[in-house]
């Protein structure tokens, strides 16, 4: 009886000590988490980021997320305002044209579920990217173009509108008389028009418009409209954009590499540096051309970085709308 109340009490004792260490391991796993990325708020919500200094754009989105509304709506009426600006001749309305003279959109969009939508060589519709969101939303596609993006708007209510201005149109018919198609590092002030929002549930969104590059080829589509390159948004870590030669986004997957950094520990401007160092490595031609990154992860950092110098970046935070000038890579290399 004896030696059996012994090992009874063994028993006890070992599951007891099994049951600590489990405790233990578990309470340690839980404090390691809420360190990580997916859980807790470094930051104050709602916070905005976008390329290039874009205070009206950025400025709207970060109202609307004070007023309670969605991440995806934000960032589709900021983009819309830079859309309607017929002195941005980079995005929308007034966009430059492409070599034949007509101007052609792309946008992307993507919500806090991962659904994306896009329109790409888009003509005669202002706001490319609530067709984008259309697209998404309405239809059980992710992509239109040409025609069918712009049939599909009509249907959906929205009017034709000759998007070359009078501006455009006379530094077209100049850029004509030597049809020298040689981009010049940060000629049009601001390009692309990339945004990423956190609204006050903490849920990440993102958009992305541009009418390309001027003068470029007929039917020419950049990074701007395709997921991953252009912009890219997992809702439990991050958000990426980029602006820029987009034909360099395009071939390194820019935007899905930044978040996929951010994944494996890197901070947002860690993450946006790397993404640049890759397009640099592999390019010996780099000192002609430029690319632009933001990002922002799930606690509400941010990060921005640029091959070249002048790219900046408009930040909304604590009600406060603020153009920063991003480091760049070329001071170092």
């Amino acid at each position: 009886m004896k030696r059996r109340s012994f090992l009874k009490k063994a028993s006890l004792t070992g599951v007891a000590v099994a049951v600590g260490s489990n405790l233990i391991a578990k309470n340690a796993r839980e404090e390691e988490k809420s360190d990580s990325l997916y859980d807790g708020v470094a930051k104050d919500f709602p916070i905005v980021i976008s390329t290039w200094n874009v205070p009206n754009a950025t400025l709207k989105a970060g109202e609307l997320l004070e007023l309670g509304y969605s991440s995806i709506d934000a960032v589709e009426q900021g983009c819309m305002i830079e859309e309607a600006d017929i002195k941005n001749q980079s995005v929308g309305f007034g966009g430059r044209p492409d070599r034949d003279g007509n101007v052609t959109l792309d946008a992307c969009i993507m919500n806090k579920k991962g659904d994306y939508g896009a329109v790409v060589y888009m003509q005669n519709i202002v706001h490319a990217i609530s067709i984008a969101r259309k697209v998404m939303e309405n239809t059980p596609h992710v992509m239109l173009a040409g025609k069918g993006a712009e049939e599909f708007a009509v249907a959906s209510g929205y009017k034709k509108t000759n998007l070359l201005t009078q501006e455009s149109k006379i530094a077209w018919e100049n850029w004509k008389k030597e049809a020298d198609y040689q981009p010049i590092i940060n000629i049009e002030n601001h390009d692309t028009i990339g945004m990423l929002a956190i609204d006050k549930n903490g849920d990440i969104s993102g958009g992305c418009t541009t009418s390309g590059l001027a003068y470029k080829m007929a039917g020419r589509i950049g990074d701007s409209p395709i997921i991953g390159s252009g912009l890219f948004i997992d809702n439990e870590i991050g958000g990426a954009t980029a602006t820029g030669m987009g034909e360099e986004v395009l071939k390194t997957v820019g935007s899905f590499l930044i978040v996929e950094l951010m994944r494996q520990g890197k901070s947002p401007q860690q993450a946006c540096e790397e993404a640049i160092r890759r397009i640099v490595v592999n390019n010996s031609n780099f000192k002609n051309f430029q690319v632009g990154y933001i990002a922002i992860n799930k606690k509400g950092e941010t990060g921005f970085y640029s091959i070249h110098e002048y790219f900046s970046v408009s930040i909304y935070e604590n009600k406060i709308c603020k153009n920063h000038l991003s480091d760049f890579y070329n001071k170092n290399g």
